[in-house]
C-alpha cells in the first residue's frame, strides 16, 4: 500500500491530467454556486476522479471537498480543493492549483499543492520537511526566509474589499504599511511562496478549510508558522496567516482589529 504522501502525489497527478486538458478549453462549462462563486466542469471532474481513487486506496478514510461536500471530524479525512483559483482558471490565468491534504485527528499531516500551468508542485508530510519541484526537475527541500524586520518583509494579501468585509480596513493598512513591499499573489500561491522563502508573510481574512489545509503542513514543515488571524494554529479557523515564523507575532499584532 502506498504511503499517504505517495498517494497524495498520485492524486495530484490524476488532477493535473484533467486540469491541464480543460485549461483554456473553448467548451469549458462554467456555472455559479449558491454563494455566486464560479465552478467549472473541471472542478467537478477533478474532485470526482480523486474521490474515486481514494475510495479504492483508502476506503476507511473520510473525504471533504469543495464541490461534493463532507466534513472533518475524528480520524482521517482527505480535504480537497480541486481547483483553487477557479476565477483564474476560467479566464486563462495560469495561477491556479489542486490542493490535497490529509487531516488526522484535526491536524493536517500531508499536504500537496500542484500548479501545473505554473510548472510547480509543493508537498510535505509531518516530520519529513517540505519539498517542491519545477516541471520534471528534481525535488528540492524548501525553507522559509530569515527576514526578521517588517521593514524588510515582502507580504502578500488579498484585495482590500475582502478585508473591509471580513476583518478591517485599518488592520490591512497597518500590515502593508509596516512592510517593505506588498502584492496580491492570491490563494494557494501566497502560502507556497512563504514556504519557499520568496516572500515572508501571507494573510487572508477569510478562507475555507480546503483552501489552506495543505498549505498549513507545507508552511510548517518548511520552518514557518501558520495560524488563523487570532493566532490559533488551525486550518479551519476561517482566516489564515502564514509567515517565516520570525515575523508572526508582529503580523498578528498589526492585524488586530
Amino acid at each position: 500500500m502506498r504511503s499517504d504522501l505517495d498517494l497524495g502525489l498520485q492524486l495530484a497527478d490524476v488532477a493535473d491530467r484533467i486540469t491541464t486538458h480543460r485549461f483554456r478549453a473553448r467548451d469549458l462549462q462554467v456555472d455559479s454556486k449558491p454563494d455566486r462563486t464560479p465552478v467549472t466542469d473541471a472542478d467537478v471532474a477533478v474532485e470526482d476522479a480523486v474521490r474515486a481513487v481514494l475510495a479504492e486506496q483508502r476506503p476507511a478514510d473520510g473525504v471533504a471537498g469543495e464541490e461534493r461536500g463532507g466534513g472533518t471530524g475524528a480520524g482521517r479525512t482527505w480535504v480537497l480543493d480541486p481547483i483553487d483559483g477557479t476565477k483564474n482558471f476560467l479566464r486563462g490565468v495560469p495561477a491556479w492549483a489542486t490542493l490535497i491534504a490529509l487531516v488526522d485527528e484535526g491536524s493536517p499531516v500531508v499536504g500537496v499543492i500542484s500548479a501545473p500551468a505554473l510548472g510547480r508542485r509543493w508537498w510535505a508530510a509531518r516530520g519529513e520537511g517540505a519539498r517542491a519541484r519545477t516541471g520534471g526537475g528534481e525535488a528540492e527541500r524548501i525553507s522559509v526566509s530569515a527576514v526578521r524586520d517588517p521593514a524588510d518583509a515582502y507580504v502578500s494579501t488579498t484585495h482590500l474589499t475582502t478585508w473591509v468585509e471580513h476583518h478591517s480596513r485599518e488592520s490591512y493598512l497597518r500590515l502593508v504599511d509596516a512592510c517593505w513591499e506588498n502584492r496580491a499573489f492570491g490563494d494557494f500561491w501566497s502560502h507556497c511562496l512563504v514556504a519557499e522563502g520568496a516572500i515572508d508573510i501571507a494573510a487572508e481574512p477569510v478562507v475555507n478549510p480546503w483552501d489552506v489545509a495543505a498549505a498549513q503542513v507545507i508552511v510548517e514543515e518548511a520552518g514557518g508558522r501558520f495560524t488563523d488571524l487570532t493566532g490559533a494554529p488551525r486550518y479551519d479557523g476561517g482566516s489564515a496567516l502564514s509567515t517565516n515564523g520570525h515575523l508572526h507575532d508582529t503580523a498578528l499584532d498589526l492585524l488586530r482589529r
